[in-house]
């Protein structure tokens, strides 16, 4: 009956009675939802792209700062620590047990499970509220690596001198309507094929920014470098090389982050072999990779510019020949922020979904679907709600982006005040109560001041990040080119 309706009607309605008969219940998992698909390789692409942003190609300005000693420590120790907590969080998506327990889709379901109190809503305020930082920030992003192909036509043309500004606003909407159509993808099972585009796109750009920097180290035009990075009394003063420590601290510490997106990935992974052993083989090769890039990027960009190591060297016109190469680059950075904006945004666009079904169980405008008959692809199946409300959060988020480009700089400090809850202190409290580790015992000490020493590394995160964006607001003139 449905397949005749489906020959006569753009819209077919999908009853939930419909997956009563024996041939779908085949196709569900433990816990009746559909069968998983994913994979560690699947997973792999999603970390990939959560992790591996265009702040890859702002490290050389990070270890500018730091200097050949201190700024390769912080990245390696930073790269541990959040492969260690990676790994405890990997094993709380089922509970109590990892393996054969009851799954948690959320993160805030996972601390529910183990934790329970007020630490469930402090860590969805934490979380929602990076998520939703970060998809404003990926906006302000992709439209200045936009502006930046237009504006390295425009240097090609008329000579370096000249200041080629561009408004970034007519950028952002286009990035927004493309993010409108992509919101529709109903869930993060259906993401696999966007991550892995954004993840090959990530290293397409990381490996021109590194073959830039190369170049550069190869051609011998002489750059300062140090041990301490850079130099108070000359490159800076001592009030600014702390704030700037403190900043690129925080930078590096917050660039392997994805601990806001790891309970969604791994609820993407089939049962077999188990999700946690999948997650971790995951976790591995995506920080691993993570790691080198970062390595590569930051040790041979700061080799590269020295001291004067810029913010971001393609966007920032580190480098301006050659110009096609760059525009290239460039572009796949707005590629790969789009596929990452929806890496980000799909946790939230479920949960407000589900708390609406919960609210309003009846409501056939929340909970309906409909099926869409569309051309070259098949069926789709339309909900109303998902269709307003995801595109009513782009709208807003693409706005929000408009009114305070500098909005970067307001996210440095979302982020060190959700990376030692997300990252550090969730992953060790629940991996605690999941093994009943003695108090005052060995490992119980060491997660514990593990956990305080990431906890000062946020705080002072946070105090540079404030520096900064008081610093953005004072040079801050609107209807100019955010670079």
């Amino acid at each position: 009956m449905a397949k005749e309706m489906q020959k006569t009607s753009m819209f077919i309605e999908r009853n939930p009675g419909d997956y009563e008969n024996g041939d779908i219940c085949k196709n569900l998992d433990d816990d009746g939802r559909p069968k998983r698909t994913g994979t560690w390789v699947t997973a792999s692409a999603h970390i990939i792209t959560a992790v591996i942003g265009s702040g890859v190609l702002s490290l050389a300005w990070a270890i500018a700062q730091l200097g050949w000693v201190v700024g390769p420590a912080v990245l390696m120790a930073f790269s541990f620590i959040t492969y260690f907590t990676s790994t405890l969080l990997a094993d709380c998506y089922r509970a109590p047990d990892p393996v054969h327990g009851k799954r948690n889709y959320t993160y805030m379901d996972v601390v529910r499970a183990y934790l329970g109190g007020r630490k469930v809503q402090l860590c969805g305020l934490a979380q929602y509220a990076n998520l939703v930082g970060v998809t404003v920030g990926y906006t302000i992003t992709a439209s200045i690596s936009m502006v930046a192909v237009k504006r390295s036509n425009c240097f090609h043309k008329h000579g370096h001198h000249v200041k080629c500004q561009t408004s970034n606003n007519p950028f952002m909407v286009i990035f927004a309507c493309i993010q409108i159509v992509l919101s529709q993808i109903p869930n993060f099972h259906n993401l696999s094929w966007l991550s892995i585009l954004a993840a090959i796109m990530s290293f397409a750009y990381s490996s021109i920014g590194l073959g830039l920097s190369i170049a550069k180290v190869a051609g011998g035009e002489p750059v300062r470098t140090t041990l301490t990075g850079v130099t108070v009394g000359v490159d800076v003063s001592g009030s600014e090389k702390i704030w700037r420590t403190f900043q690129a601290i925080g930078d590096i510490a917050f660039a392997y982050a994805y601990s806001t997106v790891l309970v969604e990935i791994q609820d993407t992974i089939k049962s077999s072999p188990p999700e946690n052993k999948s997650m971790k083989r995951a976790t591995t090769l995506g920080v691993s990779t993570t790691t080198l890039f970062y390595v590569l990027c930051g040790l041979v960009g700061y080799a590269a510019f020295g001291n004067d190591a810029p913010g971001n060297f393609l966007t920032g016109f580190g480098f301006y020949e050659p110009f096609w190469l760059i525009d290239f680059a460039n572009i796949c950075i707005a590629i790969h922020l789009i596929g990452a904006y929806q890496v980000f945004a799909q946790p939230l666009f479920g949960f407000v979904e589900g708390w609406c079904a919960r609210q309003w169980p009846d409501s056939k405008f929340i909970t309906r679907e409909h099926a869409v008959d569309i051309p070259c692809y098949g069926v789709y199946y339309l909900n109303f709600f998902r269709l307003v409300w995801r595109t009513s959060y782009v709208v807003v988020t693409a706005m929000v982006a408009m009114i305070f480009p500098f909005f970067n700089d307001f996210l440095g400090l979302i982020g060190a005040g959700s990376f030692w809850p997300l990252t550090v202190y969730f992953p060790i409290e629940m991996h605690i109560a999941q093994t009943n580790l003695p108090k005052y015992s060995f490992r119980w000490t060491w997660l514990k001041i593990l956990s305080w020493a990431c906890l000062i590394v946020s705080l002072i995160a946070a105090a540079g990040s404030v520096q900064g964006l008081i610093q953005s607001l004072k040079t801050y003139k609107p209807f100019q080119t955010q670079e």
